[in-house]
């Protein structure tokens, strides 16, 4: 598309200068140029993908036959797979996938019968704290600071003046009924 300029300076320098910036792109097209060498040195933050219900031992353990589906739901949190042609079955999946690794998959398969928890099959699931630290394994910078303070930095903050015991006086409860109504009355 070609577009009609007025011809005058500036016009010639934001066409020189458009010009000059085709070119140098042009030049680090190739495979070998520019381009690529900066591509290899700035990589893109890569995301860990995570879908699905994460379900750990801890919870499975809980489930007892017998439960209804409701105190299910409550341990499990709402099942990702729900069918019609098999009502009496929920599925949990959890899948997480992170750059250059294979995705790890993690199912389990609650079977009721009528509204009543029957058994539960499915993989090995890790405890809560065996999956937050392999979330934290690939973290470059290691372990956790540690949280405490030398005395030379608690100096900086000096204490509060701390009051006897015997002295305390007991917190006074909030009186009831000091809270507005929630909503307005109807007429």
């Amino acid at each position: 598309m070609l577009v009609k300029v007025h011809c005058s300076a500036r016009a010639g320098r934001v066409w020189l200068v458009g010009a000059a910036l085709t070119a140098t792109l042009a030049g680090c097209g190739s495979p070998d140029g520019a381009s690529s060498r900066i591509a290899r040195i700035v990589m893109p933050y890569k995301v860990d993908v995570v879908q699905g219900n994460f379900v750990s031992r801890e919870q499975v353990e809980a489930l007892q036959p017998g439960m209804g589906r409701q105190q299910v739901r409550e341990i499990l949190g709402t099942p990702l797979v729900t069918s019609l042609f098999h009502a009496d079955r929920w599925e949990y999946v959890f899948t997480l996938k992170r750059p250059g690794e294979d995705m790890q998959t993690r199912k389990l398969t609650v079977f009721f019968k009528g509204d009543v928890l029957e058994r539960s099959e499915g993989d090995a699931m890790p405890s809560e704290t065996e999956f937050v630290a392999t979330l934290g394994a690939r973290d470059a910078q290691g372990q956790a600071p540690a949280l405490e303070a030398t005395p030379e930095q608690l100096a900086r903050y000096p204490a509060a003046p701390r009051q006897p015991a015997s002295d305390a006086q007991p917190a006074a409860a909030p009186s009831p009924g000091t809270y507005p109504p929630l909503e307005a009355p109807v007429r």
